[in-house]
């Protein structure tokens, strides 16, 4: 049975975005470092803030403090430098392991009607393509984030997506949103309230990446134990000059998963299915 993703929102190791899935809109605090410790960039990033007022399906706004820092900004490390290169398919699977297939359960449940909702609301972005007036303010507002993401290139692009979805939602937890304790929704209807929790954002992302350009097989949608809150959480991956990038609601920075220590993979989710992380594997390799 899937446990209920419970750490999406705990501020545990964030850079700019408040917490998600608990629905706590005020905390901000870092993102981590190779060692998985809290690396201190708030200093850096304290003057390169804006005010984003978003809109609430109440008619009220709410102002969000968010950083103006470039998602590739190379002064906070120069691993993290805009640039292009040709993604490689030598590491097959994020952090490093091997998975094997689910053939039934919650997560995979889950995915085929996540994946059947996708594809229903890409015939509503062909529509829109084809006539703006067609097109749902939820939809005009996801193809923004694509066309944004387009005129970028390299990691670029990639910073481009997770910020732009980043400041797209705002957090609520299933339960206060549609009164469930756990529901995945695809990007449009996400889009349409402005709300959601860490699936949510990451299921946006990951169509977006495709949208974008991204190949099927470079994008993957990632259960992962959070070990410093003890829960799920949901991340995106994106394997770009031949590494995989975590892409994570709670900071704006392009994080490799080699140098994230805290996250315990437990499902990978792509456009073959499901698989799970062997837990053999993950304590072969100082995970477990």
């Amino acid at each position: 049975m899937f446990r209920r993703v419970a750490a999406c929102g705990i501020a545990a190791f964030v850079f700019v975005l408040p917490s998600v899935c608990s629905g706590d809109a005020n905390v901000f605090a870092d993102a981590p470092n190779a060692s998985g410790l809290i690396a201190t960039t708030r200093d850096q990033t304290q003057d390169h803030t804006e005010e984003q007022t978003q809109d609430r399906t109440d008619g009220a706004q709410t102002p969000v403090r968010v950083s103006a820092l470039d998602p590739a900004e190379p002064s906070i490390s120069s691993k993290f430098a805009v640039g292009t290169g040709v993604q490689s398919p030598e590491v097959t699977e994020p952090f490093g392991l091997n998975t094997v297939p689910v053939s039934n359960g919650e997560v995979l449940s889950k995915w085929i009607g996540v994946e059947a909702d996708i594809h229903a609301e890409n015939d509503i972005l062909s529509r829109c393509r084809a006539s703006v007036e067609l097109c749902p303010a939820a939809a005009r507002r996801f193809l923004a984030i694509v066309d944004q993401g387009r005129a970028q290139t390299g990691r670029a692009r990639i910073g481009i997506i997770n910020r732009a979805i980043n400041l797209a939602i705002r957090p609520m937890s299933d339960l206060a949103q549609w009164g469930v304790i756990d529901r995945w929704s695809a990007p449009l209807v996400t889009l349409t309230t402005g709300l959601g929790d860490c699936e949510d954002y990451a299921i946006a992302k990951y169509v977006a990446l495709k949208e974008v350009g991204m190949a099927a097989e470079d994008v993957k949608l990632i259960i992962v134990r959070d070990l410093a809150v003890g829960g799920e959480h949901a991340v995106v991956a994106v394997r770009f000059d031949g590494h995989w990038i975590i892409l994570d609601n709670r900071w704006l920075i392009l994080v490799e998963d080699s140098q994230i220590r805290q996250m315990v993979p437990l499902f990978v989710l792509d456009q073959s299915g499901v698989r799970e992380f062997a837990p053999t594997m993950m304590a072969a390799a100082g995970r477990g």
